[in-house]
């Protein structure tokens, strides 16, 4: 391992921002801040939003300097990825901003009943042809629906059009609500002047066009599309969940031939 590495794990464990949970914590048992984040962690009531697989924390930390009533925690299990938004929060003393490092398939532990208000999902591996690892998958929603409010929103932001036809797929296989899909976001960003397009929905949250993660920017610059699925869980919903049917074949293949162009440009 590296002494780079290193030095940002050792910072790791200074930060008071940065919570980061033994296996035992979370394996067999519930974490002491399960049902407990808002009380003991924020020392407030303010809703609380996950990013799932923050990576380096930049989109985490970019919606929290625009919502400083809103708690966010960025969740990734790489610790030297996420050292770059713990040290930008600490450093700013930013007191709704909190990143867990840990494996999104312990999040139960974590978390408890409606104490999340909604989801983030940015720029997941779309893992092809393993369901059960993808991040919209029936087994982590039906994870999600456990510490979700009644009709928490979960919104995915993706470059992988294989990922959202296959979330899309789950969500009208499942009658899951959705509020806003599009396979091209940039093409509903308004104009200069404030003039959305006439596709757009009525009320677009800014959010989406100027918040923008490390590798979006990377995809945007490359004049790739960006996906982005908007929807939420019913209170009811967490074993009722099921895959859909969908044309994998089809959109596994565009996915294979966006990732080649990608690497040979």
């Amino acid at each position: 391992m590296g002494k780079d590495k290193l030095r940002k794990f050792a910072e790791n464990a200074t930060f008071r921002c940065m919570v980061q949970p033994s296996l035992e914590e979370v394996l067999h048992a519930d974490h002491p801040l399960k049902g407990r984040w808002a009380a003991d962690f924020f020392h407030n009531d303010h809703p609380i939003v996950l990013e799932l697989g923050c990576g380096k924390g930049d989109y985490t930390v970019a919606l929290a300097l625009r919502n400083p009533e809103v708690n966010y925690i960025g969740v990734d299990i790489k610790g030297a990825r996420m050292w770059k938004g713990a040290k930008f929060a600490e450093q700013n003393g930013l007191q709704n901003v909190a990143f867990l490092r840990t494996r999104i398939e312990f999040i139960t532990s974590l978390f408890g009943p409606a104490e999340v208000s909604e989801l983030w999902i940015t720029f997941a591996d779309p893992q092809i042809g393993r369901e059960k690892k993808r991040l919209t998958s029936p087994l982590f929603l039906a994870r999600y629906a456990g510490f979700l409010t009644p009709g928490g929103r979960i919104r995915l932001k993706t470059d992988s059009r294989y990922l959202y036809e296959y979330t899309l797929a789950l969500c009208r296989a499942n009658s899951l609500p959705v509020s806003f899909s599009t396979i091209d976001l940039y093409s509903l960003r308004p104009a200069e002047g404030g003039h959305a397009p006439s596709s757009a929905p009525p009320a677009v949250d800014p959010a989406l066009f100027e918040v923008q993660t490390f590798y979006e920017k990377h995809f945007l610059a490359q004049g790739y599309s960006i996906c982005y699925l908007e929807y939420s869980l019913p209170a009811d919903s967490a074993q009722k969940i099921h895959s859909p049917e969908w044309d994998e074949n089809r959109w596994k293949d565009e996915n294979h031939h966006a990732f080649v162009i990608q690497v040979h440009q």
